[in-house]
């Protein structure tokens, strides 16, 4: 079985958040898919956990370096369709591509961001909760 991630996803792993033990057990055996943009995204987290000197470069690196461990198959997701679903839900386009990679890969969505999974339901589509 396949689960489309968010970046909340990554970060909660990469950051040993309280989530991490959860996401883990739930995702032990299946393969994670993501739109390309996630690889993207972790990247500007942790830029901005840099800008507000929340972590140093050093921190940056040591994450970065976990997160190539992480086993994703990114895939494209069509971006007509993304923007489709951007403006059904009113949102930024980094949720629609996780909405519509879960569209077109019949997969559920694990997700941290509330509203993300919120539109995914309301898109039909099943979603994986994470608790701590």
């Amino acid at each position: 079985m396949e689960i489309v991630v968010d970046t909340s996803v990554i970060i909660a792993v990469i950051a040993n958040e309280p989530e991490k033990a959860s996401i883990v057990r739930q995702t032990r055996g299946m393969t994670l898919i993501a739109p390309h943009s996630v690889h993207w995204e972790i990247g500007n987290a942790f830029s901005a956990m840099l800008k507000r000197k929340r972590i140093t470069l050093e921190q940056a690196r040591q994450a970065i370096e976990i997160y190539k461990t992480i086993p994703i198959r990114f895939v494209d997701v069509e971006l007509e369709r993304a923007l489709e679903i951007s403006d059904e839900f009113n949102v930024y386009a980094y949720d629609a591509y996780i909405i519509q990679c879960a569209v077109q890969h019949r997969q559920p969505v694990m997700a941290l961001d509330g509203g993300l999974l919120a539109c995914a339901r309301q898109k039909g589509i099943r979603t994986i909760e994470v608790s701590p």
